[in-house]
């Protein structure tokens, strides 16, 4: 077909008295042109079929996967291999006294068909990468890295492919002369290898997943998991700020992952307070009879008192000294009060461990912590139940005549002068 147009061109300008030379440059010339506009009407011709039909096709059915095909352009991609097969195909014919020329257009057709292939396939892998991720599964078993390996070697077959086009060598002798560079291949896919390792052990170790809040005090990584890469996982900070750890690192350093609380019935509450020592004391029977109006150890402390007495009795303890025998404190009793305001408590889960306990003394006093879960483990609701449960707890410490140790202020050392006085 070309070949006739290029005759019927020549013809012509030879007859508007044109050299054979001139005619035929200007007859191949008109004749590589017309094949470039006719590749690219093929071209858009395609478009217009695709648009159409195929995403018309696509966008009408349930499904919202094959969507996807469209987002990432897979058939556009595709479309651009027909105009440079037609034109391989076709320039031998519109340039037949230039075939240097025409070898030269040749080979960048090729190479820039490999590219387009290498585009395709990466945008195929992306597809399925992305409908992968519709399934919950994705979570716990991102491909993301795999695919990111896979595109890598593709890329890297394709650039051996326009190597072996450009210097018109087998591709096999090619992979012989890299193996000398081997070494410097290693060395410059260092961080990529290193991950995909980093990103198998992570998978097959179930050790991270998608929307996993972790922490990694080394990196600054306090957040929720975004993506898991080949070389980099992504972290959503709670200030919303990303952090970036190399996936290696996620291996050969410590991290926590909180997905266990998260999967867990509650999310600890761990908090601890100082008792002034110089309050503690043995209770008193009036202060025994203040401490009944208790409610919540009202019982406690008369079962506790029966308890004591009998004990005293059987050992006969002289009770006219507080010292002798067994008494109750009001630090104790401050503890059973505690244990039954949580135990009394909607929001902690009484099926895991909460307990009040006395931790070992400081320069400052008697730590008394409170372990708990708190059923709810939304962090702003996690955060207002644990401030509400230790806001109770420093109002009513003072019932108990006890008082939470705090180091004097520069206010009440001012004040210390007047008090000497």
């Amino acid at each position: 077909m070309f070949e006739k147009y290029n005759t019927i061109l020549d013809g012509f300008f030879k007859k508007l008295g044109l050299s054979d030379n001139i005619s035929d440059i200007l007859a191949e010339s008109l004749g590589f042109i017309t094949l470039i506009f006719f590749a690219i009407i093929i071209y858009f011709l395609l478009l217009l079929f695709i648009n159409k039909i195929i995403h018309t096709f696509i966008k009408k059915s349930p499904s919202k996967r094959d969507d996807i095909l469209i987002r990432n352009k897979v058939f556009k991609r595709l479309c651009l291999i027909v105009p440079a097969q037609i034109i391989r195909h076709f320039v031998v014919f519109t340039l037949p006294t230039f075939p240097t020329l025409a070898s030269i257009i040749i080979l960048a057709t090729k190479v820039y068909e490999v590219f387009v292939y290498s585009r395709v396939f990466s945008a195929i892998l992306t597809t399925l990468n992305e409908i992968y991720d519709t399934y919950e599964i994705s979570k716990s078993k991102p491909i993301k890295g795999f695919i990111q390996v896979l595109k890598t070697i593709i890329y890297t077959i394709c650039l051996l492919f326009i190597i072996a086009i450009l210097t018109q060598k087998q591709l096999s002798n090619i992979l012989i002369g890299l193996g000398t560079l081997s070494a410097v291949l290693m060395l410059v896919f260092k961080d990529p290898i290193l991950g995909f390792v980093g990103g198998i052990q992570l998978t097959i170790n179930d050790m991270l997943r998608i929307g996993d809040w972790i922490v990694m005090e080394k990196s600054k990584a306090d957040g929720e998991v975004l993506e898991i890469g080949l070389t980099t996982v992504k972290v959503q900070n709670w200030d919303k700020t990303i952090t970036t750890i190399p996936t290696y690192s996620l291996i050969s350093d410590s991290f926590t992952n909180w997905r266990g609380m998260e999967n867990s019935g509650g999310r600890r509450i761990a908090r601890s307070f100082v008792i002034d020592v110089d309050t503690i004391k043995f209770c008193t029977p009036e202060m025994l009879e203040r401490f009944k109006k208790f409610q919540l150890v009202s019982q406690y402390i008369i079962d506790k008192e029966k308890e004591i007495e009998e004990y005293n009795k059987a050992n006969n303890i002289d009770d006219s000294n507080l010292v002798n025998g067994r008494r109750q404190t009001n630090i104790g009793i401050f503890r059973a009060y505690l244990n039954a305001y949580l135990a009394n408590c909607p929001y902690i889960n009484k099926e895991m461990t909460f307990m009040v306990r006395q931790l070992s003394p400081t320069e400052n006093g008697v730590p008394i912590q409170i372990y708990a879960f708190s059923s709810n483990k939304a962090w702003i609701s996690y955060e207002n139940i644990q401030s509400d449960i230790f806001d109770h707890v420093f109002a009513v410490v003072t019932m108990f005549d006890l008082k939470i140790y705090q180091k004097p202020s520069s206010n009440s050392l001012s004040t210390l002068p007047e008090i000497l006085e």
